[in-house]
Parts: C-alpha cells; structure tokens; sequence
C-alpha cells in the first residue's frame, strides 16, 4: 500500500475542514491517507438509538466525502488501532485530543500499544481544556471569569481542508445505517441558514414556542463544524444575540474545562457536601418523569419532545432537570443518564455539568435554592401555550395559557400532577438545610 501511509483516526472531529489533526497526518504520509474509525463497544453499547443513529448518518457522510474509503472497525481501540496502523505500515497515527475521562485513559492504552507515534493536534475545542489559567495557574472555578480570560486567550483561524489527499483502501465492516440529515456539508449549510438570525438570539433563546435556537449541539458533539469555524463567523456579527450565543459557546468550553480537571463530576458532585444530600431512589414518579406523564405540561412536552426527536430544547432542559430534583427528590445523575441515553447531542462534559448546575452542586451553580416553578416557567416561557400543545396532544383543545394549566379545565385522558409543587419545594429546602446542618 505504499511505503509512507498515515493514518487520521476520526473520532469526535468528523470533517475535512478545520482539521488540524488531518492536515497533520496528509504531511506525515506524503499525501498518503487511511482514515479510519472505531465503533468503540464501550461506548457504542451504552449509547441509545438516537445517537447511534445520528453517529451513523455521520459517518456515511464522512465516508462519501472521501469516496467511500472511510475504514470502520469494531474492537477496542487499544486493539484496534495498532493492527490498522501495522496493516498498513503506518508511518504515524493522527487525532485530535481528546479530554473526556475515558478518552484519555484510552489513547494511553493506544499509544502504549503502537508500534508508531500517536500524534495529537488540535482538540474538539477552541481553547483546550487546560488552557484557560488565572494569575495564580489555575483553573477557574467560576464562568464570568474564565469567559473574560478565554476571550482574552482567544484563538486560530479555522484551518483550510487538505488538498491532493490519496485516500487509501483497507477492509471495512459495513457501516451501520443512519436516516439523519448529518455531516459537514449538512452542518455547514444550517449554520450558514441560522446566522441570518442570530441578531435574535438574545432575545428568543428561551422560547421553546418560536424553536429559535440552533440545534448545533448535535453537529458539534460529531466535529462535523469545529467551534473554531462558528467563533469566526459570529466575529462578524455585531449584534447581542452573537454575543449571547458566543457566551453559550464558552460555557460549553468550560464545561469541558471542569470535567477534564475532575473526571469525577460525571458522577459525583463537584461540592462535596452534597454527598450528604437525602435523595429518593427513583420508583414510579422516576417513571412518569421519562414518559412525560407527570402532570405538568411545560415538563411532560419538554420529556415527549426528548422521547420523539433525541432533542430539548435548553430552557425546557433546565426545567425538566429541576423538576427531578428538586420537586421528585431524585438524584441528578439518574437524569443525566437518562439524558445521555436519550439525546442526539448528547455530550458528556455539558450533560454532567448542566445537571450540577441545576441541582446546585457544580461549579458556580445555581444556588440550591433556585427551584424553577414548573406553571411559571411555561407561562412565562410559552405564553401562547404553542410549545405545550405541540408536543402533548391531550392538550390541544385548550387554548392560549389555559394549557399550562389543565386542571382548571376539561383534561380528561391527561394525568393529574404527581406532586404538589409548593409542598415538595419546601421538602427539598428542608433537606437542603438539613445537609447544611
């Protein structure tokens, strides 16, 4: 197959474009190119459909990009990659870094076990984690101030996809199917579409009823459009809603930031006195939680929207979160799997973290205290009561507000809430203070 091959190992950076780590390995192989992917058991087993399937349409992208020489392989990687690389005599391997807990460990076990360099470039990232530091040289603890000192850190310009790339042929397993619309031109294409209305961000992103905002969650969880890209384009918008949405681009970034520095936190919370905090084990409420049949409308459309599509909307996923909390007693990291099991974009670092910040244990989280009341978000949120009726068709014969709150009305086929919300805030600050205590 040639005497100077390299391979690009894809993994959560599934573009030609913007890829360092790409234009790294056409150097080291002369032009020369296998690229490959693992679908990694560990990690395929205990995702839910809707992100393999969303993998999958990826991946089937990718392959057509580079006229269907895309190389899938199933195994552990550790096992895996070396005998790709020795397959082929391979002169060097090329990634982009990964930082999650088990992706480190597993390129340890991958480099360990090559007979070539594993060369890492660039990261999922605009600012890799780590790299953000306060006077001191440590990480921040708090988003304000790393937002301030990632902006002033700043980053590269997107980098230019290769050119005179021979991509090489190898064995392939057949790849798995995928309906979704998915892959770099797919993402490059919405992303170019939502920024015509970005100037709008600002305003709308909490609006689940007007579906604003712009689902590049799922792209950016598959690399299909580096963050680097989207900074670039936002730099020439002037507005609040790009300010806005560059914001929410750092606080992924620091979420990942936390989880890098404490692998922990996808399980555990970050402030360690909420080790003492009095949970229920999740039973029958647990339940009507995921079904979307607790009651209360804002949660259950939000939970049916998660069921129906792989998606959430980000101020229903803030509120469905509390809801589990903070209103069910239910400890978060059930949520989180829940979540992670269920979403198309589901990504480690800003699950965990997100559901920290809700239930108050995290980095710079929401004070304890703060229990989104479940009517008032969805009055507040979906005035018209557009996004509740859309996704909990018991409810659409009831007009405008009134299916916020169906019991004042005819809902019969509609359950009755499943708790009383005033009493089970004043439960969950009960046991917040008795933590305290």
């Amino acid at each position: 197959m040639g005497s100077v091959t390299a391979v690009m190992w894809f993994r959560r950076d599934l573009r030609l474009g913007d890829n360092p780590a790409l234009l790294d390995a056409v150097a080291a192989g002369g032009g020369r190119v296998l690229g490959v992917f693992v679908l990694d058991p560990l990690l395929w087993d205990r995702s839910g459909d809707p992100r393999r399937n969303r993998l999958a349409a990826s991946l089937r992208s990718l392959s057509e990009s580079i006229g269907g020489r895309l190389v899938v392989r199933r195994g552990d990687p550790a096992t895996v990659v070396p005998a790709i690389a020795a397959e082929v005599g391979a002169a060097s391997v090329h990634v982009s870094a990964d930082y999650a807990p088990y992706g480190q460990q597993r390129d340890q076990e991958v480099e360990a076990s090559l007979k070539c360099p594993l060369v890492r470039t660039g990261s999922p990232y605009a600012v890799a984690p780590g790299r953000v530091l306060n006077q001191q040289r440590r990480s921040y603890q708090v988003f304000t101030p790393y937002f301030k000192a990632w902006l002033a850190h700043g980053w590269r310009q997107p980098a230019e996809a290769p050119a005179d790339v021979t991509w090489v042929k190898a064995s392939s397993e057949e790849l798995p199917l995928g309906a979704d619309d998915a892959g770099e031109g797919a993402a490059l294409k919405h992303w170019k579409a939502y920024l015509e209305d970005v100037a709008a961000y600002d305003d709308e992103r909490d609006r689940p009823d007007l579906d604003s905002t712009s689902r590049m969650s799922i792209p950016l969880k598959y690399g299909e459009i580096h963050p680097r890209t989207m900074l670039a384009d936002l730099a020439r918008k002037r507005s609040a809603g790009a300010e806005a949405y560059r914001r929410e681009v750092a606080w992924r970034e620091f979420c990942a930031d936390l989880l890098a520095r404490h692998p922990q936190a996808a399980w555990k919370p970050l402030r360690p006195e909420f080790d003492k905090m009095q949970y229920d084990e999740p039973g029958e409420l647990f339940d009507a939680w995921r079904a979307g049949r607790t009651g209360f409308p804002f949660v259950d459309a939000g939970m049916r929207q998660l069921a129906e599509t792989g998606f959430m909307h980000n101020r229903v996923r803030m509120v469905v979160a509390s809801f589990l909390v903070k209103d069910l007693h239910v400890h978060w990291r059930f949520g989180a799997r829940w979540f992670m099991r269920s979403l198309r974009d589901g990504d480690l670092a800003s699950n965990a973290l997100n559901w920290q910040w809700v239930a108050g244990c995290g980095a710079d989280a929401a004070p304890y205290f703060r229990i989104f009341n479940p009517v008032g978000q969805g009055l507040k949120f979906d005035p018209d009561g557009d996004y509740v009726r859309r996704w909990v068709p018991e409810l659409r014969h009831l007009d405008g507000k009134a299916a916020h709150e169906p019991w004042r009305y005819d809902a019969s086929g509609y359950p009755d809430p499943i708790v009383d919300h005033a009493e089970a805030r004043r439960e969950a600050l009960r046991r917040y203070d008795a933590m305290r205590s």
